[in-house]
């Protein structure tokens, strides 16, 4: 009996062993961004990820949203269950002991799963190391001569598009095409930025986007951009962009934002043209407003820039709630465990890549 004991104690034990060492060699290896960099970004990650688009691919509907549903779904589940068996009395402190242990041991192994197929890519070298610029502390003059530079660069975007005050709607699926075919463009110059099998999906949860605080994102457990596309048109394709670069393995929501500027911008597209210089001017903006809110050079913006500025923030008040800061809070402490210490802010660094980019470059 005491050997029938041990040998099942041994089994419990077993079933631990493999994902607290998974978990720990994970935990190691984020301390060598170099390994990651060279092994698993540029190496690893893009086979999994090209595998994931490749099975998720030709699926009209988003897996990874139905996943999410699943596992709200399957929690609450969880929940009501056990409240029901605390209530009844029919379960002991040990059978409570071994639920909740059970209950980490999957999360230990979707901790497992979010690490291997993507979350690894939070501690790579990234853009800045391949492109060979390095972010510094930037001046207030370096801030400003960016915001003259992108003032030209949307009020040339705008104009091109014509001067009807309402911009013409575009399909998503016409938006995903034409991002797929930008970091086409853009793999000729910069070939790491190679993007096969277009994954890109709109979510499932546009209608409560808003109230959740989010535009689009990258679920990396099927490897599926989503866009919501209850949001002002002109916004998406360089939303659309932004999420297709975290498929690419840049996690970082700056290096996301940046490498959606250097696929945007090759586009060859007018709309995407003014998409992602319109929002790289409000970031911009935004920061020399900080240093000098004297100096954003929103009076030399374009009549119909100013417009669609004006009608992109009356859009985002009508939708404010006060669900959407929680969120957004929650969010914030995800970013600054994943190596971003900005947090939510972070989407901001991007200004200090534009400016090194410039430096290295002489353009945007």
């Amino acid at each position: 009996m005491q050997s029938n004991n041990s040998g099942f104690g041994f089994w419990i034990r077993s079933k631990w062993i493999l994902p607290v060492l998974l978990v720990v060699c994970i935990l190691l290896l984020k301390f060598f961004p170099t390994v990651i960099e060279n092994y698993y970004s540029t190496g690893l990650y893009v086979y999994i990820a090209r595998l994931l688009r490749l099975v998720t691919g030709w699926l009209p509907i988003s897996i990874g949203d139905i996943f999410y549903a699943a596992i709200v779904v399957r929690l609450l589940c969880w929940l009501v269950g056990l409240v029901k068996t605390v209530i009844r009395k029919q379960a002991s402190w040990k059978k409570l002991g071994i639920e909740c242990l059970n209950s980490i041991r999957t999360l230990l192994w979707v901790y497992i799963w979010f690490a291997l197929a993507w979350g690894l890519n939070y501690n790579r070298l990234g853009i800045s190391h391949q492109l060979q610029i390095q972010p510094t502390q930037y001046t207030k003059a370096e801030v400003e001569s960016l915001v003259c530079d992108l003032v030209d660069k949307v009020n040339e975007a705008r104009r091109a598009i014509g001067t009807d005050t309402v911009l013409q709607p575009s399909s998503i699926k016409q938006i995903y095409s034409v991002a797929y075919q930008a970091y086409g463009n853009i793999a000729k110059e910069k070939p790491f930025l190679t993007y096969k099998n277009l994954s890109a999906k709109k979510s499932m949860y546009s209608g409560i986007s808003h109230y959740m605080g989010f535009t689009g994102y990258y679920n990396p457990f099927s490897g599926e951009a989503q866009v919501s596309t209850d949001l002002p048109n002109i916004l998406l394709p360089y939303i659309a962009c932004h999420e297709m670069a975290h498929q690419l393995g840049y996690a970082s929501e700056s290096e996301a934002n940046f490498v959606g500027y250097l696929a945007c911008s090759s586009a060859n597209d007018q709309y995407f043209t003014y998409s992602v210089y319109l929002d790289l001017y409000k970031y911009a903006a935004s920061e020399l407003f900080l240093k000098d809110f004297r100096s954003v050079h929103g009076w030399e913006l374009d009549k119909l820039v100013r417009k669609d500025l004006r009608d992109i923030r009356l859009f985002f008040a009508k939708k404010s709630n006060n669900v959407s800061p929680v969120v957004s809070s929650m969010y914030n402490q995800y970013l600054k465990a994943n190596q971003q210490q900005n947090g939510i802010d972070s989407y901001n660094d991007v200004v200090g890549l534009l400016i090194a980019y410039k430096k290295k470059y002489g353009k945007i």
